[in-house]
């Protein structure tokens, strides 16, 4: 049995990862059993379950894990992804550590870093950093080394990686059952007309547009989310609010937001890098572009996070602050809202 080089032709939109051609003494065996031996890192459940996902093709036919290989037979590996996808090469990337121990880090991640490979970043995110700086990481459900949650590309902000096993079963199921505390604070566009609220809906890929999420009524779609906000200061055309989640879902504070017309200052993605609140002014206009010239990105922070320890069971809280590009932003906003508020008392 020989084992060929990885190659990166797609099949169907799916790469093929391994390729293996059955020598003609082999034995009647079970393929899961048979790959097991040959697969680095695998593991006879990982097999099942990448056959139950139709990944495992023999013959370009997939199969189950009880198939018997036999001579001749050509098994491959195929998966949505380029193989180098998951290759995780260390790289010489500062991090601002707010904490470590030898469970856990915690990490201020600055905007605009990955934090792991795909979609086109394969290399120079938060997962390169942390393999070059702390070498063997525990892999998570998803095969990302340390990785117990993450944050968007251009959001900035707190994130706890786990350094064992332990620490990353541990800090995973506090996460899975909503007893970590997360607080965001986001610039948003309009007047958000309560103090607070809770916004609850599904969040799903979005039907036309797969860069996106969107909020589903129907239950039987996408999965739970929610999200507590809370009015910090009214701005004028745009408010500044802190989010709690209550769950992790992908976008969830961006997509919430627009969800209860609100969306977030900048943020591309959504819409918000367009002036959606305020007046045809020429000069507000370019107020607008200057503060998105500061903020070239959505303006939300992962501000505060709390967890158990995994080992001391003692209560960990961890504070940050709003970074310098985001600050700016909202300074300016706090100067234009004074100044409209003194035109409006000079014209009444």
């Amino acid at each position: 049995m020989m084992q060929n080089e990885e190659i990166t032709e797609p099949d169907d939109d799916l790469f093929e990862h391994y390729r293996f051609v059955v020598t003609a003494g082999q034995q009647p065996l079970r393929i899961d059993k048979f790959l097991m031996h040959l697969v680095p890192n695998a593991t006879r459940n990982k097999i099942q379950n990448a056959a139950l996902d139709g990944n495992i093709y023999v013959n370009d036919v997939p199969v189950k894990s009880n198939y018997k290989v036999k001579p001749g037979d050509v098994v491959r590996i195929l998966l949505s992804y380029p193989p180098f996808e998951n290759r995780i090469d260390p790289e010489d990337i500062p991090l601002d550590i707010v904490y470590e121990d030898d469970a856990l880090i915690v990490i201020n991640k600055p905007a605009g870093l990955v934090v792991h490979p795909g979609h086109g970043n394969y290399t120079g995110t938060l997962v390169n950093a942390l393999a070059f700086h702390f070498g063997n990481l525990p892999l998570n459900s998803s095969e990302r080394p340390g990785l117990v949650h993450r944050i968007d590309k251009d959001t900035s902000g707190l994130l706890v990686i786990a350094k064992t096993e332990h620490a990353m079963s541990h800090l995973a199921r506090q996460f899975e059952q909503k007893t970590s505390e997360r607080e965001y604070i986001a610039l948003v566009w309009g007047n958000v007309k309560e103090e607070e609220g809770t916004i609850v809906g599904n969040i799903a890929r979005h039907p036309k547009d797969r860069m996106q999420m969107a909020v589903y009524a129907d239950e039987n779609i996408g999965k739970p989310a929610v999200t507590h906000y809370k009015v910090l200061e009214r701005l004028g055309y745009v408010t500044l609010v802190s989010c709690i989640l209550e769950t992790g879902r992908t976008h969830q504070i961006r997509v919430h937001m627009k969800h209860i017309g609100h969306t977030l200052f900048n943020d591309a993605r959504y819409g918000g890098d367009v002036i959606l609140k305020g007046t045809t002014f020429t000069k507000y206009k370019q107020f607008v572009e200057n503060c998105f010239k500061i903020l070239p990105r959505q303006a939300l922070h992962a501000k505060t996070l709390g967890f158990i320890h995994p080992v001391t069971k003692q209560k960990m809280q961890f504070d940050t602050e709003i970074p310098a590009d985001m600050a700016q932003c909202i300074d300016k906003w706090r100067v234009y809202s004074k100044s409209k508020e003194l035109e409006e008392d000079e014209i009444t």
